[in-house]
């Protein structure tokens, strides 16, 4: 197990490298200059060459390569174009929000993804079956921000003329923190819950029909002594994996979520930074998105060893 964590901690420090190395390499054949976005349209040329300058881009590529990596090592992501600010800081300072948001979607999709998967191979091809169907079509053909949408017309306009005031898209996110929250982890979770759904139903009808499922349905173990301890112990291997991937990559995927709902998240400093052409930003929230969906990964793999014993790390 030691062997395995120390090989993929490597492998995560490479994939950083990589990823690290094209951004570097995006921020120099940026078709719009650096020193332009900083000094703006009406820089003289003395103004330009003395912001190259100062930022080091006068000096010979492999120089500046250098100094990039040293200051990755260090926790030092540059700072903002359009305000001076650390993009550490910046990023710092929205994380919270964009984490509890991924992370809070992610236990309800994957909660009930997965029971209604069980229940959907537990009686397929029938009514529960079907109905399941249903819904995993409704939910693969409903975008997160058309549900988003949704939820916030009903929740704020409609039910909010009724006197039932769920959502309030005004307050910072500290006041009324569990208000403010779960319409956009449904909104976010929807779409997710049903994928999850048509994944777990399909690994369980695989496992169901392997011969140790019926060597212990033989030996008289109740149905769901049957199911849940041996059946959706191994067929949630796979929905672990996706799950870890979904759960990483998603923090910087919540753009239209947190606009939807004004969230001060990741997602809105990216589409505020992609506006603005502030590009240390946007490469800062790659680097660190690319960070949790390498642990992500990582302790995905660690954690088959405990959902099913056939799979042994070495």
């Amino acid at each position: 197990m030691l062997r395995f964590v120390i090989r993929r901690l490597l492998y995560a420090v490479l994939v950083l490298l990589l990823v690290s190395t094209l951004v570097f390499v995006f921020l120099h054949v940026s078709p719009v200059p650096v020193e332009r976005v900083i000094g703006g349209p009406r820089a003289t040329t003395d103004t330009l060459v003395q912001i190259r300058r100062n930022l080091g881009l006068d000096q010979p590529a492999i120089v500046q390569y250098g100094q990039w990596l040293g200051r990755l090592v260090r926790g030092d992501l540059g700072d903002s174009y359009v305000n001076g600010t650390s993009v550490t800081s910046l990023i710092a300072d929205r994380l919270p929000t964009t984490l509890w948001l991924v992370f809070g979607a992610g236990i309800i999709w994957f909660v009930g993804g997965v029971a209604t998967g069980v229940f959907s191979a537990t009686r397929a091809r029938g009514l529960g079956d079907r109905v399941a169907t249903v819904f995993v079509l409704l939910g693969l053909s409903t975008p997160p921000f058309v549900m988003a949408l949704v939820l916030l017309y009903l929740f704020s306009t409609r039910l909010g003329d009724a006197g039932v005031h769920v959502f309030e898209a005004g307050p910072p996110l500290q006041e009324h923190f569990w208000r403010r929250m779960v319409l956009p982890w449904i909104a976010l979770a929807f779409l997710m819950v049903a994928t999850y759904t048509r994944l777990t139903r399909g690994a369980m009808l695989d496992v169901l029909g392997e011969d140790y499922i019926r060597t212990a349905r033989a030996k008289g173990l109740s149905e769901r002594r049957v199911v849940y301890r041996h059946g959706l112990r191994s067929a949630l291997t796979p929905v672990v994996t996706q799950f870890g991937i979904d759960l990483g990559a998603l923090i910087g995927s919540t753009i239209v979520t947190e606009k939807v709902f004004g969230l001060q998240g990741v997602g809105q400093l990216v589409y505020q930074s992609i506006a603005l052409g502030d590009t240390p930003v946007i490469i800062g929230v790659t680097l660190v998105v690319t960070f949790f969906v390498v642990v992500a990964n990582l302790l995905v793999d660690i954690g088959y060893s405990f959902l099913d014993p056939r799979v042994r790390l070495s």
